[in-house]
């Protein structure tokens, strides 16, 4: 199974997401007006969907459309014939309601899904024994941390029990840094920039951090992160439709060529971040991303790392590119 003779592996996908309610609080729902004036906060809520809207139809993506009446197990039949489709190989989930879910949603098909531990304080007293928890019984293979919904920084020493977990038994930590939901999140905090992170990773070496998106709107902050520290990596995930919003030209292809003359073929890890349906699997950004690749005449060894070899290395996962093979 593979796309082009390259075995895929998807780092970066959301399991139930119209159903999971810390989701839906991250497409705004969390933000209400100051003065509680709920004609205010419909009319925000109003236009924030009509945004929502505009953006679906620019990609010309369907309504999500959430059903009620399927449960769990009907989902992850939907993304396995997702990947079937789309030749997918494996696919790592990010979120999913809750871990207990997600480590339901790996046991169901192991050689086809990976799943993410979620915390939301990596400073609460049990929040190193939740991750060990989640990796060694529920079968998880990595962190995912939203660092603009944090109530501490991403670089709090409180938070060191939780990365001595990771490192211990070798899981990625995928930390979301820039603006956070749909239209109507985050876009701006004080915990919200990856430069945070770069005193954690030197202070553990033997953890490896992964920025999606390309660090979202901070560029320049990831490249440097990068540079400083060889245990920093980068997805590629999403639409990444900030660049247009950026105050300097930048392109997809922009944000290739830098990380790849940054950080090498090794550290540059694929992810669709495809989330619901009826939408499913976005392979259209995967055929962007591999068009990209191709035009700047990557070799096809460097191919084959980027689309599937640094995610399986990173899950520890390497059987299923040779059952791709």
């Amino acid at each position: 199974m593979a796309v082009q003779g390259i075995p895929i592996i998807d780092f970066h996908l959301h399991f139930q997401i119209e159903n999971d309610a810390a989701t839906r609080d991250l497409a705004g729902g969390q933000f209400h007006c100051a003065d509680h004036d709920e004609l205010a906060e419909r009319r925000r809520r109003e236009q924030v969907a009509e945004q929502s809207r505009r953006w679906r139809r620019a990609w010309d993506f369907p309504d999500p459309k959430p059903d009620a009446e399927r449960g769990w197990e009907s989902e992850a039949d939907l993304w396995l014939a997702e990947l079937d489709r789309y030749q997918i190989a494996h696919a790592a989930f990010v979120t999913g309601c809750g871990d207990e879910r997600v480590g339901q949603l790996v046991a169901r098909a192991p050689e086809r899904f990976s799943g993410m531990a979620n915390l939301t304080d990596l400073t609460a007293p049990d929040a190193a024994e939740r991750l060990e928890h989640a990796v060694t019984v529920l079968g998880l293979r990595g962190l995912k941390l939203f660092a603009p919904l944090l109530p501490h920084r991403i670089d709090d020493p409180a938070a060191d029990p939780v990365w001595r977990v990771a490192a211990r038994h070798d899981i990625p930590v995928l930390i979301h840094f820039g603006h956070c939901g749909s239209s109507g999140g985050i876009a701006h905090n004080a915990h919200i920039e990856p430069a945070w992170l770069e005193p954690v990773a030197k202070r553990h070496p033997g953890v490896t951090f992964v920025v999606p998106h390309f660090g979202v709107q901070h560029v320049q902050q990831m490249l440097f992160l990068c540079w400083a520290c060889p245990n920093v990596c980068v997805d590629t995930s999403g639409s990444n439709q900030w660049v247009r919003w950026m105050p300097y030209r930048l392109t997809l292809e922009d944000l290739f060529r830098r990380c790849y003359e940054t950080i090498g073929p090794d550290r540059i890890i694929f992810g669709s971040d495809s989330s619901w349906f009826p939408r499913g699997y976005c392979y259209r950004y995967l055929a962007d991303q591999m068009r990209i690749c191709h035009e700047m005449n990557m070799p096809e060894p460097d191919l084959h790392r980027i689309f599937g070899g640094n995610a399986a290395r990173l899950l520890g996962i390497s059987s299923a590119l040779e059952g791709s093979t």
